[in-house]
């Protein structure tokens, strides 16, 4: 399977519901906190243009916010 970053905050209940559903479709995914890791959140900024969370880098496609189509096209669920 293609390997999926999210960048995300603690407190961010977009996160938390972008993480639930890739345990719900059994997606391995590595998270990165941007509130403490800054080197992530200089990363995230490069690559989305923006600092809002949760990014999701899924190979070479970056989704902003919880984008449920965009993640179930992207990952190839139905």
């Amino acid at each position: 399977m293609t390997k999926v970053k999210i960048y995300t905050t603690p407190s961010c209940t977009w996160c938390k519901r972008t993480k639930d559903f890739f345990k719900e479709h059994n997606v391995e995914y590595e998270e990165f906190n941007v509130a403490s890791d800054g080197k992530a959140r200089q990363e995230i900024v490069q690559k989305s243009g923006q600092l809002g969370v949760p990014v999701t880098i899924i190979g070479n496609k970056v989704i902003v916010g919880f984008d449920e189509p965009a993640l179930k096209s992207t990952l190839g669920i139905k």
